[in-house]
């Protein structure tokens, strides 16, 4: 199925799976932003924060399936952060930095239930994947300083230690999958 397609992903702190995907090629758009919860308008950074809100840090993307396909943007996904941590991401602790695929489009969900059931079968990591795989509620986007804040703030403490190396890991593993000139 090629043309545009649309997925948002939460894989702990939205600045990591943003950098990540930024390099993506067939990528075409990225927001930051927080999908789902209880809340009938959009939250403040401060109070997802909380974890009262029950949204979660999440990256939506447009790209192109004629390009890299939806299996193809999950495998980044899963290989890129620890799907096997409940509601955190290392010192990331909430359900804010909980691990999710939220799809609008039935075929994504069946397809990130599929791969979280396979995972778990091969055993490829040392504990069950817990990814939560779910309909996109609602999607707000972020405040707009936490859009292309890696690319924005490579040296700033939280992205030398803990973006860098995913980011890193994105490019040895997948270079298959690296945008030009990224």
């Amino acid at each position: 199925m090629a043309g545009q397609e649309t997925i948002t992903l939460g894989g702990g702190c939205f600045w990591c799976t943003e950098a990540v995907f930024e390099q993506v090629r067939g990528v075409m758009a990225l927001q930051s932003g927080y999908a789902n919860g209880h809340l009938s308008r959009a939250p403040s950074y401060e109070e997802v924060c909380t974890g009262g809100t029950g949204c979660v840090e999440v990256v939506q993307l447009r790209f192109d399936a004629g390009v890299i396909s939806v299996r193809e943007v999950l495998e980044v996904f899963f290989a890129t952060h620890d799907p096997t941590q409940l509601n955190r991401q290392g010192n990331d602790v909430g359900t804010q930095y909980r691990s999710g695929v939220y799809y609008g489009e039935a075929a994504h969900g069946d397809l990130a239930r599929a791969m979280v059931r396979q995972l778990n079968a091969e055993g490829r990591f040392p504990a069950p994947v817990v990814t939560e795989v779910q309909p996109l509620v609602r999607f707000w986007p972020a405040e707009a300083y936490h859009q292309n804040y890696y690319r924005s703030h490579p040296e700033q403490g939280y992205c030398a230690f803990v973006v860098a190396p995913k980011v890193q890991k994105f490019r040895k593993t997948f270079k298959h999958f690296l945008k030009e000139g990224a």
